[in-house]
């Protein structure tokens, strides 16, 4: 069994006859057995790693489970460096005097020498102590009174892994030392490497000088691995703990060493399917407790656990370039030295953390900063476009102002030319009525009376262009229907069309369609030289359509925006009731078309359609 440096007790072997002779003059003491007594008894020296772990593991797995408690002790046969059958005799008759007066519970033999041991001296030394064993030999015969646990040695498994980590791997170099026990495992590795010699070359270093051992290993070539099984004697006879010539066969090796046990692991093997000495420790700790509670020990089956578990060592992967993706899943990967992830993971992770909120501040930022320049965009023209209203308005109130000027003017202009004139030759021709005989008064009468009927004729005319009373009398559509008699005299062809105009229509609706009719037929007749306006008026689905169309030579509306207030007018009207104008002209002629909604409206406030 591979074992590792340890605290070290003194050992046994070297002492034996010193103690002998102190408990030969010592007179015995009896002891009080108030807790159970148990011995556990290692083939091995103390130092080796079943023994350590062992020590340290037993006590504690079989404490913790008893309400009695426990007295637990310990023996170290040391066969390795003490084979001589002289020294087990001597071994006995120690024990003997040592535990004469106690009446043990249990007695465990961790190995195969500790159970040949107790098999050889157990009617002298524990006749009546029941028995819990550990052995590598799955032939071993159950004692009486005895239970175990059989665990042999598992050298195929790590040969498997090494070919999934090694592909090319086809020689194997198998290391045992000189010792009775090393020759005992070479033999086990013999039989278990039969299976694999077809796919590997098998070639046995054994009980070799170390110097000539180190020479040999320094030189493989690249297609092999070395396979330390177990050595606790070189050649020369040199004693060594199987650990630290293990520690020499991986300094040496030119190529990567495996193993079989997992003390091994640390010392430079890459790794294997290796023998859990943990889960061997609570095999044997969960039968001493059923035997210490109680069951007999022949009633319980012996166990055979499966103790392999796959390990690797990182840092000799990385030593021999083999590739992490080639370790099988379900591999424990060992001594793996921590990247900068493992080391500063949350202040990475806290770094961006930090970054991205940031980052994401700067992304509100810029985008915060495009939003206030948008706005600022839009306020800049909305404040332009203010500042053209502004303008506009005050263009359009100077021109209101010249267009009353104007407009007061054409109606002084007709009052003094026309019903002044009138009036002035009415004026006369009574001064001249009073005058005459009654025979001669009766045509001056009449040509005065002609002359009122002109004057009255005039004044009507003239209201109505004014203010178009009969619209809220007559309705809408009659009063497009009279707009011919304004431009009869200029031989204007009209054509009115109307269909599904609402019965009652708001004043305001009424008075801004009828007006841009009137605009738009005195605009035709007045400057494109027209010979015909059609008027078409049409309502459907909560709105009306007006579309005045003329056959005139056209104008540019671009231009004749600026120039007058009729197509200002008819904008500001259609702004006011919420409506659209559209308006094209070309050579062929101008289509004006405008849309308003129509809202319900009470009767005071609207006309009759």
């Amino acid at each position: 069994m591979l074992t590792a440096p340890a605290w070290r007790p003194r050992p046994l072997g070297l002492t034996t006859a010193a103690l002998l002779a102190v408990f030969a003059t010592a007179p015995p003491a009896p002891t009080a057995q108030v807790h159970k007594q148990v011995l556990a008894l290692y083939g091995t020296r103390v130092d080796a790693q079943i023994a350590v772990v062992g020590a340290r593991e037993l006590p504690r797995i079989i404490a913790q489970a008893l309400e009695e408690g426990l007295d637990y002790y310990t023996e170290y046969l040391d066969v390795a460096r003490f084979p001589g059958e002289d020294y087990q005799v001597a071994v006995r008759d120690f024990l003997r005097r040592k535990y004469g007066d106690h009446q043990f519970d249990l007695v465990i033999a961790m190995d195969d020498v500790a159970l040949q041991f107790v098999d050889t001296h157990r009617r002298e030394l524990f006749p009546d102590a029941p028995l819990v064993f550990a052995s590598t030999d799955p032939g071993t015969s159950r004692l009486p009174n005895s239970t175990g646990i059989l665990a042999p040695m598992d050298l195929g498994g790590t040969l498997t892994l090494a070919a999934r980590l090694q592909p090319g791997v086809r020689r194997v170099v198998v290391v045992t030392g000189a010792d009775r026990r090393d020759a005992a495992a070479e033999q086990v590795a013999r039989a278990q490497f039969q299976a694999f010699e077809p796919e590997y070359a098998f070639t046995y270093l054994s009980g070799l000088p170390t110097s000539e051992l180190e020479r040999r290993l320094s030189a493989l070539p690249p297609d092999a691995i070395v396979y330390y099984v177990l050595a606790n004697r070189d050649g020369q006879g040199q004693a060594y703990h199987p650990l630290d010539y293990l520690d020499i066969v991986t300094a040496a090796a030119s190529v990567p060493v495996y193993s079989w046990v997992d003390s091994a692991m640390g010392h430079g093997i890459v790794g294997g399917a290796l023998k859990n000495q943990m889960r061997q420790m609570a095999a044997i700790g969960e039968l001493t407790l059923r035997v210490l509670r109680g069951e007999p020990a022949d009633s319980i089956a012996t166990m055979s656990p499966d103790l392999a578990v796959a390990q690797v060592d990182w840092r000799q992967l990385k030593r021999w370039g083999i590739s992490e993706a080639r370790v099988p899943d379900g591999v424990q990967m060992l001594f793996r030295e921590p990247s900068i992830w493992d080391h500063y993971r949350v202040y990475i992770v806290a770094a961006v953390v930090l970054m991205l909120a940031q980052s994401a501040l700067i992304g509100m930022m810029v985008v915060q900063g495009r939003r206030r320049r948008l706005a600022e965009a839009q306020v800049l023209g909305s404040r332009a476009e203010i500042n053209r209203s502004h303008d506009r308005i005050r263009d359009l109130a100077g021109r209101l102002l010249r267009a009353q000027d104007s407009e007061r003017a054409r109606i002084a202009s007709e009052l003094h030319d026309d019903v002044g004139q009138q009036l002035a030759l009415l004026s006369s021709d009574l001064e001249l009525l009073s005058g005459l005989s009654e025979g001669e008064s009766s045509d001056v009468a009449d040509e005065a009376l002609m002359r009122v009927r002109t004057v009255s004729r005039s004044v009507h005319d003239l209201s109505h262009r004014l203010h178009p009373a009969r619209l809220q009398l007559i309705g809408l559509v009659p009063s497009l229907e009279s707009l011919p008699q304004e431009f009869s005299k200029r031989g204007l062809g009209f054509t009115l069309t109307h269909e599904g105009v609402p019965a009652s229509l708001p004043t305001d609706l009424a008075l801004s369609l009828f007006r841009i009719a009137q605009e738009a037929v005195r605009n035709a007749a007045k400057h494109s030289g027209a010979r015909n306006v059609s008027v078409s008026l049409c309502g459907r689905a909560g709105e009306l359509t007006l579309v005045v169309v003329d056959d005139g030579v056209g104008f540019d509306p671009q231009q004749a925006a600026g120039r007058g207030l009729g197509l200002a007018s008819m904008r500001e009207r259609i702004d006011a009731v919420g409506g659209s104008f559209d308006i094209q002209s070309g050579p062929a002629g101008t289509r004006v078309r405008v849309i308003v909604p129509v809202r319900q409206s009470g009767t005071a406030q609207a006309v009759t359609a």
